[in-house]
């Protein structure tokens, strides 16, 4: 777009790269559908000396939830099912769960199930569950891996029922917990489709929008294009050095299949595979979606008193949770009064998405920095974005 000046969000994140915060990062943005800036810095293999490109692969990890939610919202628009619907009509181990007390110091301190999860709790991350990875010390965090809730030697049906031997942490709909919702939810989609959960993404999403480099196993051509994953300072994500990571999130991972195709972290992607997603949830554009549907993801579905949180990172008045993604309620430090309505989230390993109804924008950042999740520079930039787009 002619007269726009987006040097200043760039020089947010070349600064992570001069100070070796990040190894390389990559950043487009859209407004109404149609790309308005891309810029690409840094390496995507610093060992190598390899330049990144905007066609390197990248880890989505949590980025995985956007791509499972705006299929369970495919189905449902399709009839297989309403979000309001309870689980355990198609999983119904999970409407035999107990739940533990407030304040339980024991895995075995429960009661009864109060009301029955839902699929839109699920979307939402108000289902009770946990995630075994952002609660540490807790008797929830302990049981899910004690019991291997999240090992990849499993399938989801399996899963399911490692779940179904636990109790919630609180009772459905009473709370929000950034929790493992998204892998019940792939379970969904495979019993409603009859397919293998990567099967119904390939033939719903992947397929029809043409995203030819998002996946849960690399193709031999694809291996080249994948990025090196590296390790900031995790006590102070301000301090320059990084640490390169072969293994994470489990050995091989990526080039070679495991059982568990996780809806909650599982897959890989690219800038503009992307991109091709958020173009469907841009309201007023043509989308997968029916019109109520789209608006519904957007929906901040939270009650005043609840809101984001998480142990490593804080408490987030200012953002509620949609069926997607954090919703923007107001000003907050983390990017002034910019943004309210915008959905967003990312991925441990720094790469981040949003939507912002409100002005048109939608931009992804794809960088390669284990626990670069929500890391300082994600703000920095869209506020410089939200600036210069005026």
């Amino acid at each position: 777009m002619i007269g726009l000046d987006f040097s200043a969000a760039h020089a947010v994140l070349q600064a992570e790269v001069d100070q070796q915060r990040l190894a390389g990062v990559s950043a487009a943005l859209m407004r109404d559908g149609e790309l308005i800036d891309s810029f690409c810095t840094g390496l995507a293999d610093v060992e190598r000396g390899e330049p990144l490109r905007p066609d390197h692969i990248h880890r989505a990890f949590s980025n995985t939830k956007l791509f499972t939610s705006v299929l369970v919202l495919l189905l449902a628009d399709e009839g297989k099912f309403a979000i309001d619907d309870p689980i355990k009509q198609w999983i119904p181990a999970l409407g035999r769960l107990r739940v533990l007390r407030p304040g339980a110091a024991s895995i075995d301190d429960t009661e009864p199930l109060h009301s029955d999860i839902t699929i839109r709790q699920l979307l939402s991350h108000q289902s009770g569950l946990s995630h075994g990875v952002f609660d540490p010390d807790t008797v929830i965090y302990k049981a899910y891996h004690v019991a291997g809730v999240r090992r990849v030697d499993t399938t989801l049906a399996e899963q399911m029922d490692l779940l179904a031997g636990l109790p919630l942490h609180y009772q459905p709909g009473e709370g929000w917990d950034y929790a493992l919702g998204c892998d019940v939810l792939a379970r969904l989609v495979e019993i409603v489709t009859g397919q293998r959960f990567s099967d119904a993404l390939q033939t719903r999403l992947f397929g029809p929008l043409g995203m030819p480099d998002t996946g849960f196993v690399l193709r031999p051509d694809q291996l080249p294009r994948l990025t090196a994953l590296y390790r900031g300072d995790l006590t102070d994500v301000m301090k320059p050095g990084l640490t390169r990571l072969d293994d994470t999130p489990w050995p091989q991972a990526y080039r070679q299949p495991v059982p568990r195709q996780s809806g909650a972290g599982g897959l890989f992607t690219t800038q503009a595979d992307m991109l091709a997603l958020l173009r469907q949830l841009m309201p007023g554009r043509p989308s997968v979606l029916k019109p109520e549907t789209l608006a519904a993801l957007f929906t901040d579905q939270l009650s005043a008193d609840r809101h984001v949180h998480l142990a490593h990172l804080g408490q987030f008045p200012s953002l509620g949770f949609g069926l997607g993604g954090a919703v923007t309620r107001g000003a907050s430090a983390l990017q002034g009064a910019l943004g309210h309505g915008e959905l967003q989230w990312g991925g441990l390993a720094g790469t981040h998405w949003f939507v912002s109804p409100a002005t048109g924008l939608a931009g992804v950042v794809m960088a390669q920095r284990h626990w670069g999740f929500w890391h300082p520079f994600w703000f920095q930039y869209k506020t410089r974005l939200y600036q210069a787009a005026g």
